[in-house]
């Protein structure tokens, strides 16, 4: 018969293996983008290419999902120095825990569900 209590917190290693496959995924993308370094770069094309439009399109296009991914990869890094702070888990706006369920989908959050949309 299913409880009706609320589920306690995983343990806070749970959490940092979450984070730690977020940031390790995202450096993965980074790097398949051609953007590991942290320095820009992107991924080579033929200069030879007949469309040079579509290589400027295309590369702008690397370089806005290269700049959401660091800002998702800087998230993580402010999660992980949360947890390490003892931080991690409570609202920056109500400072009322966070939901288990929205930190196993969301590892880096910092915002209740109720203050997701308005920080």
């Amino acid at each position: 018969m299913p409880s009706d209590a609320p589920t306690s917190n995983p343990p806070t290693t749970d959490y940092r293996r979450l984070l730690d496959v977020e940031r390790h995924h995202l450096q993965a993308e980074l790097a398949e983008l051609g953007f590991a370094d942290g320095r820009g770069g992107g991924l080579d094309y033929d200069p030879n290419f007949a469309d040079s439009s579509q290589v400027t399109a295309e590369r702008g296009e690397a370089e806005v999902l290269a700049l959401q991914l660091r800002e998702s990869l800087e998230e993580v890094d402010e999660a992980i120095a949360r947890l390490e702070a003892g931080h991690y888990g409570t609202c920056e706006v109500c400072g009322e825990a966070i939901q288990p369920a929205r930190l196993e989908a969301m590892p880096s959050t910092r915002f209740c569900i109720h203050h997701a949309s308005r920080p």
